[in-house]
């Protein structure tokens, strides 16, 4: 059984960078054909794609968030992380780590299109 796990501040100032690890058990994040995925959800809004990050450690980012995000992965800790620069109140989220195979859905906020999820972790911006 794979397991996500969000870990991160619950807190962050405006314009600092959200830094947030995805530790994955019970399979292996360079498996083929894996998509490990960041997705949030602002209050009172829907889920956003931000990015992801493959089985090879190729990355792909949501336009929208590309010039303020980076995903990186430690193939021996078995996690990937994103960083968020400059962040303000409107990064106030709950944040979600995924995993889905192949590339198909890559983008995707259908949770059905993902195999595995972690939990979540709330993610404050204010000062």
């Amino acid at each position: 059984q794979v397991q996500l796990q969000e870990s991160g501040p619950g807190l962050v100032k405006p314009s600092q960078t959200l830094s947030l690890t995805c530790t994955v058990s019970g399979g292996s994040i360079a498996t083929r054909s894996s998509y490990w995925s960041w997705i949030r959800r602002p209050p009172g809004k829907g889920l956003e794609w931000m990015g992801a990050i493959s089985f090879t450690g190729s990355t792909h980012y949501s336009p929208s968030l590309k010039s303020r995000s980076s995903i990186s992965r430690d193939t021996s800790k078995n996690q990937f992380t994103l960083q968020l620069r400059s962040v303000t109140p409107e990064d106030t989220a709950v944040y979600y780590c995924a995993r889905m195979f192949g590339s198909d859905g890559l983008g995707s906020t259908n949770r059905l299109d993902y195999g595995y999820w972690g939990q979540g972790t709330q993610v404050t911006v204010s000062s």
